[in-house]
C-alpha cells in the first residue's frame, strides 16, 4: 500500500486535487474539475488512482458521488517512517498529514476509510461488543443493536455512563453495515475532561449527528468506512470528532491485527 500512497503523492495533478478537497471536503468530480480547470475525464483517472491509495474515500448522496480526503495512510506512513528517519526530510509528507486529518473540521461530514487484516465478523464484533469496545476504546455500548431503539454508552475508564432518548439505533445489517445517532456531551463527561463552561449548552444546541460503519471484504482484509454526519458549520463537536475517530479506528486496528482480540472467550473462532 505504500507503493501506491507514495506514486499517487507524486503527482502535481493529483496533489492539486488533494488541496482542493482540503480546502472544500465532500465535492462530486465535476466540481473537481471546474475548480482545477482539469478535463473531466483526467480528474476521473486521477481520482481512481487517488482512491486505489486510499487517500480519498467517496459517499453515495442520492446521484451525486462525493469525494473526502482520507488520512488513514499518512497515519500509517507516518508511524512507519517519519518516527524512524530524520523528520526534517519528510517535512512535507508530514505537513500534508496534519492537513488532511483537519479538513473536515468546517464541513458536515467526517468520513475515514481503514483497512483491516481481519475478516468482517471479527471487525464487526471489534465495533459492538462491549468485551472488544472496552479494551481499546474503553467504553461499552449498551444495546441489543435492533433498529429504533435506544441506545446508552459506558465509559468504562471513566466510570462515566450517557444516555438520552435521541441515542437511537437506525440501521443494523450484520458484518456489513451499522447506523445510530450519536451521543450529546454529558456534565459528567464534560468535567471528567476539563471542557469550558458551557460546553454541555453549546452542544445540545446543535442537531444529533449519526455515525454510520459500512464494511466490506477485500481478500484477507475488511475496507471499513465511518462516516460521521450531520454537522452544522461552526459546531463544537467536530473538531473532536474529526480528532478522535483516527485515534479509535487506529486502536480497532492494532487490536485487531496484533492478536490481542483473543484474549476475549471465544474470539479465536472469528479469525477466519
Amino acid at each position: 500500500m505504500d507503493d501506491e500512497v507514495f506514486k499517487a503523492l507524486a503527482d502535481p495533478s493529483r496533489r492539486a486535487l488533494l488541496d482542493s478537497l482540503m480546502e472544500q471536503d465532500g465535492q462530486t468530480l465535476s466540481a473537481l474539475g471546474s475548480r482545477l480547470d482539469m478535463a473531466r475525464q483526467s480528474v476521473s483517472k486521477h481520482l481512481e488512482i487517488l482512491e486505489r491509495a486510499n487517500l480519498i474515500t467517496t459517499v453515495r448522496r442520492g446521484r451525486e458521488k462525493l469525494h473526502h480526503l482520507n488520512a488513514e495512510p499518512i497515519n500509517a506512513i507516518s508511524d512507519r517512517w517519519i518516527r524512524k528517519y530524520d523528520r526534517g526530510r519528510v517535512t512535507a509528507l508530514a505537513e500534508l498529514k496534519s492537513a488532511l486529518e483537519s479538513t473536515a473540521m468546517t464541513e458536515s461530514d467526517f468520513v475515514y476509510t481503514t483497512y483491516i487484516e481481519a475478516p468482517p465478523e471479527l471487525v464487526w464484533r471489534g465495533l459492538t461488543d462491549p468485551a472488544f469496545t472496552r479494551r481499546y476504546w474503553g467504553m461499552e455500548f449498551e444495546t441489543d443493536w435492533t433498529p429504533g431503539t435506544r441506545w446508552s454508552v459506558f465509559h468504562t475508564n471513566r466510570d462515566i455512563r450517557i444516555a438520552d432518548e435521541e441515542m437511537v439505533v437506525k440501521e443494523y445489517d450484520p458484518f456489513s453495515r451499522l447506523s445510530y445517532s450519536w451521543t450529546a456531551y454529558s456534565k459528567e463527561f464534560v468535567d471528567a475532561l476539563g471542557y469550558p463552561e458551557g460546553t454541555v449548552e453549546r452542544a445540545a444546541a446543535e442537531p444529533r449527528s449519526v455515525v454510520t460503519y459500512e464494511l466490506v471484504p477485500n481478500g484477507t482484509e475488511t475496507r471499513l468506512t465511518v462516516t460521521h454526519s450531520g454537522f452544522r458549520p461552526g459546531s463544537i463537536v467536530l473538531p473532536d470528532i474529526t480528532r478522535g475517530w483516527p485515534i479509535v479506528l487506529s486502536g480497532l486496528k492494532t487490536f485487531l491485527e496484533s492478536g490481542r482480540y483473543r484474549e476475549v472467550e471465544g474470539a479465536e473462532a472469528l479469525a477466519g
